[in-house]
């Protein structure tokens, strides 16, 4: 029993301290404004991506991370297969759950996002999930590149 205790007030001062950098950096401020960011996923994008000019556009970003489809082509045709899964496999992650917390809400209020809602119609969820991620990490490459904060449109997430 102590242990546990002893674990649980060990979180505590972690999330604490987590909690003190994120309010101490502007730019973890202005990524958890972005709905399905949190402060556990700004907080980690800041720390792990020093330089998004290192990217050359949004979608060069999400490739990192591995959140774009792997592409298989002959004859002029290409075809889109699963995510890569390459590159930085804790962003994939946290931005994931974020989208899939965005979904979940999208089936709720389907006023909020008619673009996720759209999307659900015609393709199974943990696909649309994928696919909100990939824009969440290119609405993160563009706050983190460009600076200025979250705009939120009435009809989708972005």
């Amino acid at each position: 029993m102590m242990q546990i205790e002893d674990l649980q007030a060990k979180i505590k001062a972690i999330e604490r301290r987590l909690l003190a950098h994120h309010r101490a950096n502007e730019m973890s401020l202005r990524l958890a404004t972005i709905p399905g960011i949190g402060v556990i996923t700004a907080t980690a994008m800041v720390a792990t991506v020093v330089d998004a000019s290192a990217f050359k556009s949004g979608r060069h970003f999400a490739a990192w991370i591995g959140l774009v489809p792997q592409q298989n082509g002959t004859g002029g045709k290409v075809h889109l297969a699963r995510i890569s899964k390459k590159g930085e496999p804790y962003l994939r992650r946290l931005l994931v759950l974020g989208a899939t917390a965005v979904v979940r809400y999208a089936r709720n209020k389907p006023e909020f996002a008619g673009w996720v809602n759209a999307l659900l119609a015609r393709r199974p969820a943990r696909v649309v999930t994928v696919a909100v991620a990939n824009k969440l990490a290119r609405i993160v490459w563009a706050i983190m590149q460009r600076g200025g904060a979250f705009r939120e449109r009435p009809l989708g997430i972005a």
